[in-house]
């Protein structure tokens, strides 16, 4: 069998979640250089795929909800994590190294919390490199986990440029929705969940279509999660158009949502990377986020990027979209926006730092 031959050194990877695109993107260039890019998708996963990590090889931690959040219970929950503190150790021992990206704050629906701590600090300590893609990120998890900044490894959230684009044009996209010229088109897509706040959004929405005399038309675009698909439908204001698939959007079909769109907003309650603002940017689409002090810090040269006031989300919202914070932006605004993060940049850079931990010693895991 020819499979036990490749000798490039084992990067496996968790969760490894099945098309998702930044982590496709992420790994392009170490998949070129010979790495082998395993994954792991539970924690079963994990565990059985970690045993098997000796010298050269690395495990690769993104988001951690599968460990403790999954868990049944309270003590399977507590069994997982100092389960993993030996893992963590043996993989040391082999020669083995640990990378932890920083995704969120904490994970968004939250059953253990003092576990889940208890796991970022576990990480935090345990880890070879930590890769942070906002430069705020050590800052805005420091009542949570501190972060050692020799291990720090910042490497940018990719733009999704050439990954989505299907060649249609702006017009034949706004008419498969039936939106005119005229109309001005506000886009929320992604997975509808309570912390998004996409219920501020719609209200917001409807009150600036009522200042603005009719023409706004909301997009909203993924499935909802943790309430009934049909009772949010429900709550979503009589008086404006809305234009919705609450339901999963197919890579194929995202361009068209994008193309369609004058502005997309994401309202969340809580954020700290997020994929839906390179997406937008990609497609040159300008963006409405939360008035975060470190967001505002990150995004405050572009342009293309308003901010509500998380305080008062629907006023704030609404009075965005009623006037036009974005006349005069142009192309070129993104553009230098998205030229330092193109994917293969970017996944060279992560191909580097993987290649940097397979030829260090063991010793600087502990520095």
């Amino acid at each position: 069998r020819i499979d036990h031959m490749r000798s490039g050194p084992q990067v496996l990877v968790f969760p490894a979640y099945l098309n998702n695109a930044f982590l496709n993107l992420l790994e392009l260039s170490a998949r070129a250089d010979g790495f082998r890019v395993e994954g792991a998708h539970t924690y079963d996963d994990l565990v059985a795929g970690a045993a098997r990590l000796g010298r050269g090889d690395t495990l690769h931690v993104h988001w951690t909800t599968p460990i403790a959040q999954q868990a049944q219970s309270e003590s399977e929950a507590r069994r997982r994590v100092a389960n993993l503190e030996r893992i963590f150790t043996g993989l040391r021992s082999r020669g083995a190294k640990l990378v932890w990206t920083i995704h969120n704050r904490l994970p968004h629906e939250l059953t253990f919390r003092e576990l889940e701590v208890a796991l970022y600090r576990l990480l935090a300590s345990s880890a070879d490199a930590i890769h942070i893609m906002a430069p705020h990120t050590p800052a805005a998890i420091s009542d949570v986990a501190t972060v050692d900044p020799r291990k720090i490894r910042q490497i940018a959230h990719p733009s999704y440029e050439g990954v989505y684009d299907t060649g249609i044009t702006c017009a034949d996209a706004r008419a498969s929705f039936d939106i005119a010229e005229s109309d001005r088109s506000v886009l929320f897509l992604g997975q509808i969940r309570p912390y998004k706040g996409v219920d501020d959004l719609a209200r917001a929405a409807a009150r600036a279509n009522d200042e603005r005399g009719g023409d706004l038309v909301l997009m909203l675009a993924g499935a909802v999660k943790e309430m009934p698909r049909a009772e949010f439908a429900a709550s979503l204001p009589a008086s404006l158009r809305t234009v919705s698939q609450l339901e999963f959007v197919d890579d194929a079909d995202i361009a068209r949502w994008f193309r369609a769109a004058d502005v997309a907003c994401f309202p969340y309650r809580a954020i700290l990377n997020s994929g839906s603002l390179h997406l937008a940017a990609t497609f040159r689409v300008p963006v409405i986020l939360p008035g975060d002090p470190f967001l505002r810090d990150q995004f405050a040269g572009e342009a293309w990027v308003a901010f509500f006031d998380p305080a008062g989300p629907e006023a704030s919202i609404a009075e965005l979209l009623a006037g036009d914070p974005f006349a005069g932006v142009t192309d070129r605004d993104f553009d230098a926006f998205l030229a330092p993060i193109a994917p293969w940049d970017i996944s060279r850079e992560y191909s580097a730092l993987l290649t940097s931990l397979a030829s260090a010693p063991s010793s600087l895991s502990r520095v």
